[in-house]
This record gives structure tokens, sequence and C-alpha cells, in this order.
């Protein structure tokens, strides 16, 4: 269990932090010379049953509150100080509102000095104490008055043993999860390189386990792990950890970053919050300015609202924050606001989403995904935002969110589709199927408004159906609803068209007798076929004639339409599509350079970028540059 001291400067903490554990956590020089804290400071105390306790000593001077938040990330057991002789001071106040803010919810109040006052005067400080915690979670929580400067002091001792039950009785953090560590202080040691110590938020490390450093963004190693001032094979959540790292350098690390898990961490400048003002706090208006901390780090924001009504004081509402620097968060982190200037805290809340919008902050859905992700927060359960994700979700994505490897969704509640990379889109049962009976409402107008035609391509079929297909995970969504349709037989597919079951186009006997003559001569001209007139010409037909009945053969998906008057055989389009797949597997990026294709197929330039652009327009390869790429995951077969 880690503790954390809270209360005004010079109350005392140090001295009863060395009288609990023997340690003394001033390490400073300053410190020593000036007698408060600046540094935080670290003591540790193994318990009979194994487990050890840590004790987080922070500074109490009003310039090192930036300092004291920092401490108290990751404590789950405050013990508040007040000195006797001076009874609750302002620092107090605003320690006790920071821990509070943070979530924290068990505490012990330690009455310092009780040695230098009356009983008189011991009485007004605890009557105090149990005013000022009355309106807390804290409220009843044990006062114990000490003299830690005096040996075997008899009240220190019961804080001690109290202390230590609480920390046996403690039911240990779940470990399961994404590995997080905030780091609060690094420096390197002869022979052994560099070392960052801080909270474990989440997960577990092992030594030998690859890492990631946020701010660069490299990957490094475990070498060693020491937990709660001891070696040990392991880290594990809510234990004081110091890491010691392989393939990065001390100046590269600072307090504020993260080393996470792969995956874990993705950073951003935008993120809604969940926060409840303190009783004083000035109004929260548009795009005030504000310091921010959240775990280690500290920076600086705007408070972008997402109601029409500031957040007045003593009040809760949801809000954006716009970071001028990038911050690395998770749903259900805690965050404490604190005015322009710094030295007044004015709100503590709740990360809900790391990655928000700059636009549509307040739309009905927006407003809806923010309640599931609150739901997310309170109870684990991934499926409300799942369900709120109106084209689904990468399934590494919605782990982040959740900080999770195991996402544990009913198999039933969604439909999964590949993604590169092993990932996986998942999306909710309801909307894969509410999206696919928009693709047959759109599939089945279309056949009402062009009854001769014998169907749609799968590109124009999604821009229609589904216009808001834009991002790269969408590809893998539409052919998983296309490949679900075809299979459970809501649609048929003949050549390029997709269609209604049993919907055709029918030709005349004479169209028929004519195709038949046509088809071959199409098919013998390999990657350069006739042209309508030359067909006409070849066979004796009329140009109109040739032209409307082709048009016809490739709305049947017999022809391919290239550009006006040039049709290609499906068979040579076939040898065409793996030409270009050949090409784009053995090139840099997949990207096929129009040179490239021109030089393989033998044919002009002209050519060439007309049967590129065809394969754009399908959907089977998309511009770049100068190149045309294959889409991700789209075969030939699916967009023919």
């Amino acid at each position: 269990m880690i503790i954390g001291t809270a209360g005004h400067i010079d109350h005392g903490k140090t001295t009863l932090v060395r009288a609990l554990t023997g340690v003394d956590t001033d390490r400073l020089k300053e410190e020593k010379a000036r007698g408060i804290s600046i540094e935080l400071g670290y003591a540790y105390v193994p318990l009979p049953n194994g487990d050890t306790v840590g004790i987080i000593d922070v500074p109490g001077h009003e310039k090192f509150v930036h300092t004291m938040v920092a401490g108290a990330v990751g404590v789950e057991h405050m013990l508040l100080v007040v000195a006797a002789d001076d009874g609750v001071m302002p620092q107090t106040q605003e320690h006790l509102a920071i821990v509070q803010l943070l979530g924290v919810q068990h505490a012990t109040v330690a009455i310092t000095k009780a040695d230098r006052v009356s009983d008189e005067q011991l009485a007004t400080v605890h009557a105090s104490v149990n005013a000022l915690l009355a309106s807390t979670p804290f409220a009843g929580a044990p006062l114990f008055n000490t003299s830690a400067t005096q040996p075997q002091d008899t009240g220190t001792a019961a804080l001690r043993n109290h202390l230590w039950q609480q920390a046996a009785q403690f039911a240990k953090r779940r470990h399961q999860g994404l590995f997080r560590l905030a780091i609060d202080r690094v420096f390197s040691l002869p022979g052994q390189g560099t070392v960052v110590t801080g909270t474990v938020f989440s997960g577990q490390v092992q030594v030998g386990d690859s890492v990631v450093h946020s701010a660069s963004g490299q990957t490094v190693r475990v070498r060693s792990i020491h937990t709660q001032n001891q070696a040990s094979d392991t880290g594990a959540a809510g234990q004081r950890c110091a890491l010691n790292l392989a393939g990065i350098a001390k100046e590269d690390i600072h307090r504020g970053d993260w080393i996470a898990a792969p995956g874990t961490l993705q950073a951003s400048n935008r993120i809604d919050v969940h926060i409840s003002t303190t009783g004083d706090a000035p109004a929260l208006t548009q795009w005030l300015p504000v310091h921010v901390h959240l775990g280690t780090w500290h920076g600086t924001a705007h408070i972008a609202l997402l109601g029409s009504q500031p957040i007045t004081a003593g009040s809760q509402a949801r809000a954006q924050l716009v970071l001028d620097a990038p911050v690395f968060a998770l749903p259900g982190d805690r965050i404490i606001v604190r005015n322009a200037q710094a030295n007044q805290t004015i709100a503590g809340g709740t990360v809900l989403d790391p990655y928000a919008p700059a636009r549509k902050r307040n739309t009905p859905e927006r407003i809806a995904y923010l309640d599931a992700l609150q739901t997310m927060i309170a109870s684990g359960n991934a499926q409300p935002v799942l369900a709120q994700a109106p084209y689904g979700m990468a399934a590494s994505m919605l782990q982040r969110l959740c900080g999770r490897s195991q996402l544990d969704l009913p198999t039933a509640s969604h439909v999964r589709w590949p993604l590169a990379d092993n990932d996986a889109l998942l999306l909710a049962s309801e909307r894969a199927s509410t999206l696919q009976q928009r693709v047959l409402e759109v599939l089945a107008k279309f056949h009402t408004q062009y009854v001769d035609e014998p169907g749609i391509n799968s590109a124009r079929l999604r821009r229609m159906a589904l216009p808001g297909l834009q991002q790269s995970n969408h590809d893998a969504l539409w052919q998983g609803l296309l490949a679900q349709l075809l299979a459970e037989q809501h649609i048929a597919q003949t050549g390029a068209w997709l269609h209604a079951p049993g919907h055709s186009v029918q030709l005349t006997a004479a169209e028929q007798q004519l195709a038949e003559r046509l088809l071959p001569s199409i098919h013998n001209g390999r990657y350069d076929p006739p042209w309508v007139r030359d067909l006409a010409n070849d066979h004796g037909a009329a140009e109109p004639v040739v032209r409307q009945l082709l048009g016809k053969l490739a709305r049947q998906g017999q022809l391919y339409q290239i550009v006006k008057d040039l049709f290609y055989h499906p068979a040579r389009m076939d040898e065409l599509a793996q030409l270009v797949h050949q090409l784009a597997s053995a090139a840099e990026g997949q990207a096929v350079p129009a040179a490239a294709f021109r030089d393989a197929t033998g044919l002009g330039r002209k050519r060439a970028i007309q049967l590129l652009e065809y394969f754009d327009r399908v959907g089977y390869t998309r511009r770049w540059r100068d190149t045309h790429v294959l889409r991700p995951g789209v075969v030939w077969n699916t967009v023919r």
C-alpha cells in the first residue's frame, strides 16, 4: 500500500515519517539547510506478511504544490498531518482538496507537536480537523496525537500500528491491465545506466520486458527492477518502482514522462474530462487558461466548455482541455486543475476521452459516447463504448481505452474483421445490422431507378450507402459488411456488379447472336482490344448498335468499360489486376508507377494510365502522387 502525507509547511511531516520508518526523506542538501521538503521523499517498511508499505513524503510549501500533486498520484491512503500549535492552515486545506480530487478514499490524521500545547489547544485542533473532514470522504478518520521528536513516543507507536494494520487489510490492487509507470525521478548509476522511479498505475512489468518511453517513442528494455526499495523480478499496480532501463539516456527522460507497455501510449492535445470545481473556485469560462496535473505530468491548457454556461464553483460538468503540449492519458486518469497563476487549485476530475475531437464536441452522438466512456470507467465493461462507435473501432484502440489487453466482450455482441498488424476491427452487432440494412435499402432504390442496369459496383455502392467511410479502417469494415451480405445471400454478385438476388438484364435474340461474335474478338485483343468503331466495321454492324450492346454487356458483368467506346474482357482484366498486385508487392510502399505498368503490359502510356485510373475508380487501388497503391485488405474478386 502507498501512503501519502499531506499538510502545511513545517507541520512536521518529514520528522513524523522518520519516526515511523527510521528513514530521513529529506535527501537534498538544500532541504537540510532550509528545513523544508522540496522534492518527493520515500520511505519503505516491510510488513510481517511479506508486503511492503511505502510512504511518500510530499512538500508542504505552496510553491511546491505541483510536486505534491506528482506524489499524490497513486496514493491509496492519506496521512493528514496537522501541527498542534498551528492547527488547520491554508496548505492543509489545499492538500486535502487535492487528495480528495485525486480520488483517495481512506485517511488517517496525525496531530504533530502534541507535547508543545495544552490539552485545551489539542481539543480545539481536534474539533477543527473533524469539522474540516466532515463534508469529505474522510469524515470520522481516526486522529493520533504524536510527539515525533520524543523517543519512544506512544502516540507515534499507536499511529504506526494503525497504519500497518490498514496496509495488511488493504486489498491488493488488480495487476491486470496495460502496464504504465508515471515517472517522477530519473538518474543514472555507474555501471548500470539510466534508472527511472515512479508509481505503477496499472498492469505489471518483468525483468527483460520491452517497454516504450512516451516522449521519445523509444523501445527500451527493463534490465532490473526495485519495488518498495527491494530488488524484485516484477513490479505491479500500486507499487513504487525503480526500473533500470537499457537503450535510452538519462537526458532523454523527464518527470512527467511515462514508461508503458507497447501500444498503450498515444499522444493527444485534447482531452474531454468530467470535473468537479472547488467551493471557492472562480467560474470556469470559455478558453480560460489553466494549469493541469495528470500523473506526474504538469502542463498548461485552455478550457473549452461543452455546455453553454460557465462552470460555477462547487459544481460538476464536462469540459474539454485543449493542451499546449501533448499528453498521454487514458480514461479514468485523475487530473488536477489550477488557475493561470498556479497558486490555487480550482478543480479536479476524471479523463473521459483522451482523444477528443476539435469539432462537433457537443452533438447528441458525442454526448452518448462520453456517457458510454463514463459507464466503462465505472464498470470496466467496454461494450457500451463499442456500441457507440458508428463504424466500429480497432481492437487495439478499445484495449487502450480500457487499459486492458483482454476485452472480455460477449461473442454475440460484436463482429470482428481482420486489420493489418494482427489488429482487428470490432463492430457492435446492432451497428452491423443497421449498416447492412442501409446498404440493402440503397441497392433496392438503385434497382427501382435504373431497371435496365444489372447492378452497381462495390466502390459506387459504398459511396452511396455509407458516405462517411473515409478512414483506412473503413476498408475492412466495408469488405466485412459486403462479405457477410454475400454469404447470407442478401445480395448477389455478377462480374463487377452487385445486385439483389434474382435481378438480371436480359438480351434479345439478335443481341445474343451479335454478342457471341463480339466477345471473342474483345478477348483475343488481349490488353489492346478493338474500339467500338473497329468492332462495328469487322462484324458489319451499325456502330450505335454495337455501342449499346457492349454497354449492356458491361452492365451484366460480361465486359469492363474502361473509357468511352473501349471495353475489356473479364479474363484480361483479371490478368491485369494480378499484374498490378505483382508490381505493388515488389515495389517499396506497394506503389505502382504508370511507367512500370506500361512496360509490363507493352501498352502506350495513355492506355496504361486509363487502366490504372479504372482500378482507382472501382476501389482496387488509390492514387497517391504519381503512383497507384493497392488498397489495404482489398482483393480484386471483391471489387470486380
